[in-house]
């Protein structure tokens, strides 16, 4: 996993997060942390964007065949 792949990653885990504080409690903790308890707050939006670009990124992830699973394979012995 790469770099840009793990920040995407934490990206989308700080997004999750936020949406099941905001079901469960309608808490949303990002626009309390960087705008002030409003979803207006500037850095707040930032944030929102890049974990919106971040779930963009990963859906390209998702088709894409995994290497580790390509060199784990053992050819199987013949019969």
């Amino acid at each position: 996993m790469n770099t840009l792949q793990r920040i995407t990653l934490f990206l989308i885990i700080v997004g999750a997060i936020n949406w099941g504080l905001i079901g469960l409690f309608q808490f949303d903790l990002v626009a309390t942390l960087f705008g002030g308890g409003e979803q207006s707050g500037a850095f707040a939006r930032v944030i929102y964007t890049l974990v919106g670009i971040s779930g963009l990124v990963s859906l390209s992830l998702l088709f894409k065949p995994s290497e580790e699973v390509a060199t784990s394979r053992e050819p199987q012995p013949e019969k």
